[in-house]
């Protein structure tokens, strides 16, 4: 069973503070979203980059850096980005965050073969969307690092939010796999790969969840425009998990959520060694925060199934 809100989705957040890395820390929206996450006792924060906007910033918020708080000063963002990923990798931070830096630059330091944080499985974003509408939390993959995947990198994408989702315990969850229609057409490559994604959920290839389409947005979320349209799926009208064909759907997808419902939102990326928050730099603090939050559940999660 999915979740309706935020509220129920960070009930259950560790009462265990988390060292997290925060890369180009210097940004009011950033330090506002650390300073909330410090005050409800959920990090411990490192704060990487240019140590005078990152004193600027804490105080517009009126956030006291604690003494025993490191700042890491590291002026350009490029060396904020790999002095964040080389404190996670040497164990003194738990998680990674991204602040006022450029994705591609956050990206390069997270995926350096030497130096990141690979793990073998391929790094992909999951999104989380409240969507007051339908009193839906939805889950949206991939709209922030794989610009064209081909099948098996959406394999391994859903795979990645499936496991996530685990984690958060919903045990089955339910995938749309997403299209501009709900047909097979070979002329529109998405449709095939939808399809696939669906037989490789009913023979098992990906396990514990049930993935459908090709589905249209519409009879993706609306049972009714699914009956309407003589669709018999069981994830019609209640999908966990949006699976979009590219990166530039899944890009619009989140921002209408955002701007036209006033979704509040979260996103963190997967497949790495460890949960990393990534939001746009043009996400409220409110959004920060949320993913910090979805961030540590996932991890706290997955360790859990580990000790299972």
């Amino acid at each position: 069973m999915g979740y309706q809100n935020f509220g129920e989705l960070l009930r259950d957040v560790p009462q265990k503070r988390v060292r997290i890395a925060v890369a180009a820390a210097g940004d009011v929206e950033v330090m506002s979203a650390i300073k909330e996450a410090e005050d409800r006792g959920w990090v411990e924060a490192i704060l990487v980059g240019d140590a005078d906007r990152i004193a600027e910033a804490a105080h517009q918020v009126g956030y006291m850096i604690p003494k025993d708080h490191r700042i890491v000063a590291r002026p350009e963002e490029r060396d904020a980005a790999q002095a964040a990923v080389e404190l996670v990798r040497d164990g003194q931070a738990d998680m990674l965050m991204k602040g006022l830096i450029e994705t591609s630059d956050f990206l390069r330091a997270i995926l350096d073969r030497d130096h990141g944080l690979r793990t073998g499985r391929k790094i992909s974003h999951l999104a989380a969307l409240e969507d007051p509408l339908h009193h839906r939390l939805y889950f949206l993959t991939d709209a922030a690092v794989n610009v064209q995947p081909d099948l098996l990198t959406k394999l391994e994408i859903v795979r990645n939010a499936v496991d996530a989702l685990h984690a958060l315990g919903i045990e089955q969850p339910l995938g749309a796999a997403l299209a501009a229609i709900e047909l097979v057409d070979p002329a529109m490559p998405a449709t095939v790969d939808a399809a696939n994604l669906s037989k490789m959920s009913e023979r098992g290839q990906l396990p514990h969840c049930i993935i459908d389409g090709p589905l249209a947005l519409d009879n993706a979320i609306s049972s009714e425009a699914a009956e309407h349209k003589g669709i018999t799926s069981a994830v019609a009208g209640r999908p966990d998990l949006l699976i979009v064909p590219d990166i530039e759907a899944g890009n619009i997808l989140y921002k209408a959520f955002t701007y036209f419902q006033g979704a509040r939102t979260a996103g963190i990326l997967l497949g790495a060694r460890c949960p990393i928050v990534l939001t746009s730099r043009a996400d409220p603090p409110e959004a920060k925060l949320l993913s910090i939050g979805m961030g540590m559940r996932v991890a706290a999660g997955s360790n859990s199934r580990v000790r299972q």
